[in-house]
């Protein structure tokens, strides 16, 4: 996923959006590349620990169970097409699963461990997602939710990507402040223990000069991109 402006070609809904991306999502982006920085910086170690990544897309940051990792590792998506892009290439022993942010078909109390990852602004309320996730995490488990900053959102920047063909499109996203995501976390029962504004800089400076886009990296060269929370139960 790139930031674009706002006058890029209109937004398609995330379900048919994420579709058309399936076979090209794999690649990093700018956005991707500091959103998995700040994922693995508040991630606490997996040892022994069971890890739910809930909208997961293809899966390809999922790790292996291992003795010394995680105990049980699952990716969800709503979105055939990803999980289907990500069947062969998942790493050993993880699964993926299909379903819904809003109604994870999972059982409570399951996971010590929850991403979610770059997902809920596709959603147009935040309270419903926010449930289900505290409902399936175990007493104490750690959630990690990342998101498109407000700050890039009111730029106004939108969420766009390339397809198999190179050509750019933009995905429907709706502007979460940090204090929504906040105050919908709080009545699920999850409290916000630290947080990470991800900003454009020379660490992802070759992804617009990639693009021929160098004069855009330069206006946006200092805007907050990425939101990473963490939340605890």
């Amino acid at each position: 996923m790139t930031v674009g402006r706002t006058g890029d070609p209109g937004p398609l809904a995330a379900r048919d959006a994420y579709t058309l991306w399936a076979p090209t999502y794999d690649r990093e982006t700018a956005v991707s590349v500091l959103e998995n920085r700040g994922v693995e910086a508040l991630t606490p170690p997996l040892s022994g620990r069971a890890l739910l990544d809930a909208g997961c897309g293809t899966g390809r940051r999922l790790p292996s169970p291992s003795p010394d990792g995680p105990s049980l590792v699952v990716g969800l998506d709503f979105v055939l097409a990803m999980l289907v892009q990500g069947h062969d290439t998942i790493a050993d022993g993880a699964q993926l699963v299909a379903g819904d942010l809003r109604a994870l078909p999972l059982p409570a109390g399951l996971f010590d461990v929850i991403w979610c990852r770059l997902a809920l602004g596709h959603l147009p309320a935040l309270g419903g997602a926010y449930r289900e996730i505290a409902r399936v995490a175990r007493e104490g488990a750690c959630v990690i939710v990342t998101d498109l900053h407000p700050e890039a959102a009111r730029a106004p920047s939108v969420r766009t990507f390339r397809d198999a063909d190179g050509a750019l499109h933009a995905v429907e996203h709706h502007l979460h402040e940090v204090a929504d995501h906040e105050r919908e976390a709080r009545r699920a029962g999850l409290r916000l223990d630290a947080r990470l504004d991800l900003m454009v800089g020379p660490e992802v400076r070759r992804f617009y000069e990639d693009a021929g886009a160098l004069r855009q990296y330069e206006e946006q060269r200092g805007l907050p991109i990425v939101l990473v929370l963490r939340l605890v139960g």
